[in-house]
């Protein structure tokens, strides 16, 4: 059999230094040239100089791509598909040294110089000598390195399974690249005749309190969508309020009533979603003048377990419908105190009833060539084009104002669940008992990974086709974001996370439990692989 050369702790340990070393922020160029450096790495690896066929580059989009690696065995059709992403958070956060950022043995030595700046947890965990610190040692370089390591030794040991590495740009912003891969997927189910069994991430652990000694693997990813709204009033000079209605006072009844919102909220074998939150309201008044600023936009964090687009979308508008009516009963109520006409009823409509009004009075024609101007400015994002393209129909169909319409922003994170699924059970149960026989290490299932993650992309179901609400009511869909819906029902097979234990992802205080990452997770993994290919 041939030498391993990341079968060992120390090597895996060297692997993850180098790898991290390749900055790969979200839409940076090092992101780009990530994939390049991997392919270069494991085509060194026999089985892939043997077949180099089964080692790829795909585009996902702005120049990125992502990768796959097979390990095809002769006889075998089922397959285990093992997912990751190489994008990381940026390190502005780690100030004088942000250049160590990327360089965890040094970055690690460096720190035990300056522990003073550390906040207590993470001060003990470095004296402990037991962690890793830098820039994607934990979110999330690691889950990829183990994955490296296992294709590695599944080929020169020739595993009787088969095991697809697939590992992703982006996901840290829009999920591009796990959205571009479902095709893909697919294609290499059909060419390789290919049985999927498992999709496997490596996200990272997170405890789930100070001193927390659980190692946790998760049956399901949590979902997130982000129901926005723009809102619309009537202008006028501040000289004169009440012959108008700001945006900023329409948006706070909304915002109120969305934030923090129980009936927003899931439950799921005891487990909870966070509640809704803003995630962003402006002005779209973009200077200094006395005119009242009468269109402003909102943006409303959502988790999900169960529900699905259309549903979050009835419960939106229900709200909004409320929102609206105590608004118009206090604006009315000052207008009347005072004598004022009041300059209309607040309404509110759905983005697909305003884009219906407005094909009615300007013409489809029209109505491309506003989206095209919008989309053809690269200074906004995906969520900044969808308030404008709603914004510049407003503008044009006046009538309807004062009005808050809502719509979705990406990205959209549908919510999956394989907890019931038998060989879900059987993986839960064999990391459980392995863990604590091998490691001494309590494990414990959460239901649903709460980083939110690629296996959102996978395994899709919604019964009720929820996913044509999200489509309808999302302004940049079909030109700058869409998700492979129908393709992802294809992908049906169940989804586990099971990574490394580290902690305070996105911090610069990011760190790796090297025992965990090193010695214990790639264990229990291969141990979890070799189980499922022989029932």
């Amino acid at each position: 059999m041939e030498q391993l050369r990341w079968g060992t702790p120390d090597a895996l340990r060297r692997l993850l230094c180098e790898v991290v070393s390749w900055k790969s922020m979200t839409l940076t160029e090092g992101e780009r040239e990530f994939p390049f450096k991997v392919h270069a790495k494991l085509a060194e690896v026999t089985y892939f100089q043997e077949n180099p066929n089964h080692l790829g580059l795909h585009d996902a989009d702005f120049g990125r791509r992502f990768l796959t690696a097979l390990y095809k065995h002769p006889s075998a059709e089922e397959t285990i598909v093992l997912i990751s992403h190489f994008d990381t958070v940026n390190t502005e956060e780690y100030g004088d040294l942000e250049e160590y950022a990327y360089k965890p043995e040094e970055l690690t030595k460096l720190l035990l110089n300056r522990m003073d700046e550390l906040p207590g947890e993470a001060r003990e965990d470095l004296q402990s000598g037991e962690y890793l610190f830098g820039r994607g040692t934990m979110d999330m370089k690691m889950g990829l390195v183990m994955h490296m390591g296992l294709i590695e030794k599944a080929a020169a040991e020739k595993w009787p399974i088969n095991l697809l590495l697939l590992t992703v740009p982006d996901e840290e912003v829009n999920s591009s690249g796990m959205r571009a891969a479902v095709t893909k997927l697919l294609e290499m189910k059909r060419e390789h005749n290919l049985i999927y069994k498992l999709f496997l991430n490596g996200e990272p652990v997170f405890s789930q309190e100070p001193g927390d000694k659980n190692y946790y693997i998760y049956s399901g990813t949590i979902g997130k969508i982000m129901p926005s709204a723009l809102f619309y009033g009537k202008e006028t000079h501040v000289g004169e309020p009440l012959s108008g209605i700001t945006a900023p006072y329409i948006a706070s009844f909304l915002t109120q009533r969305m934030e923090w919102n129980p009936t927003l909220q899931e439950r799921f074998m005891g487990e909870t979603t966070p509640l809704p939150v803003t995630l962003l309201q402006k002005d779209l008044k973009l200077e200094y003048s006395v005119q009242t600023p009468y269109r402003a936009s909102a943006l409303y964090n959502v988790f999900l377990m169960k529900r699905n687009a259309d549903e979050i979308m009835d419960i939106f508008e229900k709200i909004a419908f409320d929102a609206a009516e105590a608004c118009n009963a206090a604006y009315k109520r000052v207008c009347k105190e005072l004598s004022a006409d009041h300059v209309g009823t607040l309404r509110v409509l759905r983005y697909e009833e305003l884009v219906k009004h407005a094909t009615q009075k300007l013409g489809t024609k029209k109505i491309e060539a506003i989206k095209s101007a919008i989309h053809a400015n690269n200074g906004w994002d995906d969520r900044e084009k969808c308030f404008r393209i709603a914004d510049t129909f407003m503008i044009q169909c006046q009538e309807l104002a004062p009005a808050i319409v809502l719509l979705f922003a990406p990205p959209y994170y549908p919510a999956v669940n394989s907890s019931e699924d038998a060989l879900v059970k059987q993986c839960v149960d064999y990391v459980k008992e392995q863990g604590l026989t091998k490691f001494d290490l309590p494990v414990k299932q959460i239901h649903y990974f709460n980083g939110i993650s690629d296996l959102s992309y996978v395994n899709y179901r919604d019964e009720g086709e929820g996913w044509t609400t999200f489509q309808a009511n999302t302004p940049v869909w079909g030109k700058s974001y869409s998700i492979p819906f129908v393709e992802m029902t294809q992908l049906q097979a169940p989804v586990l996370n099971v990574g490394p234990l580290g902690k305070d992802a996105h911090k610069r205080t990011e760190r790796l439990h090297m025992k965990s990452a090193f010695e214990e997770v790639p264990a229990l993994v291969e141990g979890m692989v070799k189980m499922i290919m022989n029932t």
